[in-house]
Formats: C-alpha cells, structure tokens, sequence
C-alpha cells in the first residue's frame, strides 16, 4: 500500500520550510556551547579558587611548623646550662645566640615591671589586679618596697636571702640588679630582678621559679621564632597562645581587631585538626588559619594566622576576565554565523523559489500539450456524433435526437471549461470560514444524485465550527471533485463516510473514504497527473485540480486503497496558510 505525496513547500504535517530552521539550529548549538565553555569555566575557576587557597594554607602550616623549630631551637639555648651572666664574652656562636636571647627575655622583664610600675602610679591598676597579673604572668613574687626594705606590697612573702642579694638597689646604690639564669648565689633557686621605681622612691622586686623561668624562656623563643618567619611572607596577623590562652607570641593585629587574642574553648577539640576560612578585613580578602603547635617541654598550644590573599583574588579576576572573553568570543561568533547562514539561506531560498516557479510553469505546460491532443481527440467524438444525428434528422425521431445533440454540447463544453480551469493562473483569496459549513453544501448538493445511485453518505462531522483561513470556492471545488471521484468509483449500493478532526494546534484533516472499486498501487503513483484518468469520457482533471488547490492551500492530499476494499482521501489543512504558500500558485 503506497502512498502519493505532492505538496506545495510542506512536508507532512510539519508545515511549510522555515527559513530561520538553520539559523535557529545554529544558535541552539552555540547557546549549548556557549552555556558549556561558562559552565567549564566556572568549574576551573572554583578548582583553580581551591588549589590556590589550598597551597596558602600550606603555606601557612609551612610558616607554623618552621616557626615551631625555630621556637624549640631558641628554647633549647635559652635553657641550655651555661655558666653565663650578661658579662659573659665567648665565642662559641651557640652562646651568642643564647645571650641575645637572654638579653631579649631580661629586658621583657624589665618592662613588664615598667609597665606595673606605671599603671600603679596613675591608678590603672590595683594591689588585687596584682595579684591576678602575677598569677597571669607566672612570676613567682612580685613585690613592692620602699627605701627601708619594707613591703607596700608582696603578692607572697619576700625570702630575707632575695633582700639581702638586692639591698644594694633598695638602698638606692644601683638602679637595677639581675639575677635571672645564675641562681645557685641563694638557696631557694630563685630568679630575680630589682629595679628601682621611676619616682625614685622605692624599688619592685620579681622573681621567677623554674616553672616561670620556662614560661618567659618559651615566650622570647616563640616571639622571636614569629619575628623571624614572618619577615618576607604575606602574614599580616600571627599570635601563638598557649593552654592558658595567654600569647606566648604575636605579630600584627587579630582578624577581630581586638589587642587580645579570643580565647581557646575546649583545646583538646580545636588540636585535632587545622581549620582556614576566608576573612575580609579593611576592605583586604585574608585567610584564617588555625591550627595546633608543640612547643618545648610538652606545652601544646594553638597557632593563629591570616594571610593576605590578593595575588590570589588578582589571579582569579584575570581566569574571570578571560572567561568572560571567552564567552563574549562566542556570542559574537554565533551572532555573525547565524546572521551569515540566514543571508545566504535567504538567497537560496530565493533561486529555490524562483526554480520551483519555473519547473511548475514547465511542467504545466507540457501538460496543456498533451492536454492539447486529448482536447483535439475529446471534441472529435461529439462533433462526430452530431454530424451523424444532422444526416438522420430526416429519417428517425426529432426529439431523440436533438436530446442526443444537446448532451453532446454539454460534454464539449466541460471538456473545454476544464481544461482552461487547467491552464489559467488560480490565484488564491483567503479569509476565515467553517469548514464544517463547507461540506454541508457539498452534502446538500450532491445527495439527490448519490441517492439516487443507492448510495449513502455517513456524515461523522462534529456540529461545532472549526474556522480555517481558506478560498472557500475554490477549496468547495477540490472537496466537491474528490467527493465525486468517490461516488463515481461505487459501482453499484455503497456508502460515502465524511469526518474532520484536529491535528495539533495548527492542522485539521477531512477524511473521505468510499466503499468503490479501490486502486492499485500504480494508479496511486499516477492519480493526480493531468494526463491520467480512467474514465471513459472527459479529460479526467477533477483529482488533479484538486490536487493543484490543496497545494495552494498549503496543504496535502494522502490516498490509501486497495483494489476492491475502497478508497480514502485524507486531505491535510493548515488552519493559517503562510503568505508565501497563498500566493505561491
């Protein structure tokens, strides 16, 4: 079973060719593509965000863990046991380290005590925040005296040996006395420093046990450890504090711009592992990083830094940039390829146009000229016929022969009016209609002649309008020849079924189906030729006529048959033929 197709610029259902179908399809794939090189993009970027952020962090833990060396390295000379006073000249370079460490951590004493000395003179500070102070500190004493030896202040009691050792600056014979690292002078194995107040009256006293001596010996070392790591890295904030949350060492401001450092909550928790997280501060991207560090003799403390990042903000901002080139590339070439594609889409479109009118107009002409000598042939046979029945007018019955004169008129004239609906241009003029009302009158007119041939005409239409843009004569003669096609292909009883039904949003199809002859598969092939036809009389153009409106319409004509099983016609309606396809004819 075959079916025959001849459309004017359709195919299917699928309406007439779109000359923005390339263009668009182009601008799909470069959308796609363009969505695709963002995507990849935005995803190298993040890697790239990643792996930079990554390596400053290592670089960070790098700046930790080489701070931590040097910490325990300084800490191991500050502690080594030498036998060297601040008047100790060697040379070995171990112990010059060691005295300028030692020197460092004296003179943090010594200002420490400068500093109580102060605040205690201008009422900054009171006998009990003392005693808080040197818990804070690990000093083991810390006292005040006058000139005479007495205590104003003692946050415990003053060893009579330590009075003796630092008579010489209570009674005002020196300005300062340091016994910090050589303790063996007295038996208590106290470290001490006696410094005579800055009014001139009266001297502070502090002392350091073992466990202080350790404190302030790890305090320098990690201060100094911090000093040097950081000289030509990109820390901007570096505070090392130990169990008791106190800062064993500090460079910069805190990230909360607060002069301490926040405490540590549950150590033993934060110790486990190393967090960083990004932090702005004055309008600088940095990054925070926490993490635990060892120190000499055991004490573990929590290492806190920020380092700026915007070599990394710059190097992101330039991915971005070319990103953002990239992508800009794209558009524009999907711009100039569709605006490329559309032109000379356009112009083919044109000379396939133009072609097509001129194959149509060929086509059409070599069938007039065949249609010529079917004409000459046709018109003989009437002529004929009424020479023969003139010659007889004297011999048999006037009446029956002037009737058999009459049809033979008849048939020359729609043998001639055919053939110039043929060859005459139809232009078509299109305006909304019921198509529903359109079979109704071709119903209306044919149903004396099909009853009268017994045959019957099933109409399936449903009552409600449905409104096409259509030439309503025109269409009601392509409809009305393939109807008559049908009742003329019924032999004897049979029966004509009409339906109508959407398809889609934009096609309707009108379904004719007959209960006749049928055709083969080869009259399928052949059923809409001008040249065709399988009836004995005429020129047989109906289907073809109807086929040629169709097509101005837009539409399409399928046909399936069988021999002796019927025939039906599906005619394939657009509901808004393009302005093109009107005028296309």
């Amino acid at each position: 079973m075959k079916r025959e197709r001849k459309t004017a610029g359709t195919t299917g259902l699928e309406g007439p060719i779109r000359p923005f179908l390339q263009p668009l399809a182009i601008a799909l794939v470069c959308i796609v593509l363009i969505v695709l090189v963002f995507i990849m993009g935005w995803m190298d970027l993040r890697n790239l965000n990643k792996t930079l952020s990554g390596y400053m962090e290592i670089k960070g833990l790098g700046i930790i863990k080489n701070t931590q060396h040097v910490a325990e390295d300084y800490y191991q000379q500050l502690t080594h046991k030498q036998q060297t006073g601040l008047d100790a000249v060697v040379s070995d370079p171990f112990t010059q380290d060691a005295f300028s460490l030692r020197e460092s951590l004296i003179m943090e004493l010594v200002a420490l005590i400068q500093e109580v000395d102060l605040d205690l003179e201008t009422d900054r500070i009171n006998y009990e925040q003392l005693e808080s102070l040197s818990d804070k500190e690990n000093l083991w004493l810390i006292a005040f005296l006058n000139d005479r030896g007495h205590a104003t202040f003692k946050s415990r009691p003053v060893p009579d040996e330590l009075l003796s050792i630092a008579g010489s600056v209570i009674r005002g014979y020196q300005e300062v006395k340091v016994n910090i690292f050589n303790r063996s002078e007295h038996k208590e194995g106290l470290g001490f420093i006696a410094l005579r107040r800055k009014s001139g009256t009266g001297t502070i006293l502090l002392a350091l046990d073992d466990g202080g001596l350790q404190y302030w010996s790890l305090k320098v070392s990690v201060q100094r450890a911090i000093e040097e790591t950081t000289k030509d890295s990109d820390t901007t904030y570096f505070v090392v504090t130990d169990q008791r949350h106190n800062i064993l060492g500090q460079m910069g401001e805190p990230y909360n711009k607060q002069k301490e450092t926040p405490k540590i909550t549950n150590l033993p928790e934060v110790t486990r592992g190393v967090t960083s997280k990004k932090i702005v501060l004055d309008g600088k991207n940095l990054l925070a990083i926490t993490a635990p560090i060892r120190l000499g003799s055991g004490v573990t403390g929590m290492a806190r830094l920020s380092l700026t990042i915007d070599r990394i903000d710059r190097i992101l901002k330039k991915e971005s940039g070319r990103i953002f080139v990239s992508t800009a590339f794209l558009v524009v070439i999907a711009i100039l390829s569709m605006w490329f594609l559309y032109r000379n889409q356009k112009r083919h479109l044109h000379k396939m146009q133009g072609m097509e009118r001129h194959l149509h107009q060929a086509e059409r002409l070599s069938a007039m000229g065949r249609l010529a000598a079917g004409v000459a042939h046709e018109i003989r046979n009437p002529l004929n016929a009424i020479s023969m029945a003139s010659q007889r007018l004297k011999k048999d019955n006037l009446d029956r022969l002037t009737a058999v004169m009459r049809d033979e008129i008849r048939r020359l004239n729609r043998i001639i009016e055919d053939f110039i609906n043929f060859a005459k241009t139809r232009k078509m003029e299109f305006s909304n209609h019921n198509i529903i009302d359109l079979l109704q009158e071709i119903i209306l007119l044919t149903e004396e002649e099909v009853e009268s041939k017994g045959v019957k005409i099933q109409n399936n239409c449903n009552d409600s309008p449905l409104m096409i843009s259509m030439d309503f004569d025109k269409l009601k003669q392509a409809i009305f020849n393939i109807f008559k096609n049908a009742m003329e292909s019924i032999s004897n009883e049979g029966s004509i079924d009409f339906s109508v039904e959407s398809r889609g949003k934009n096609w309707i199809s009108i379904i004719i189906s007959d209960t006749g002859n049928g055709l083969t598969p080869e009259e399928i092939e052949r059923i809409f030729n001008p040249d065709y036809t399988t009836k004995d009389k005429g020129l047989g153009l109906g289907l073809t006529l109807a086929h040629e409106i169709i097509k101005g319409h837009g539409g399409d004509i399928e046909v399936r048959s069988q021999p002796g099983q019927g025939t039906t016609f599906e005619i394939l309606l657009p509901k808004n033929p393009k302005t093109d396809i009107r005028n296309h004819t």
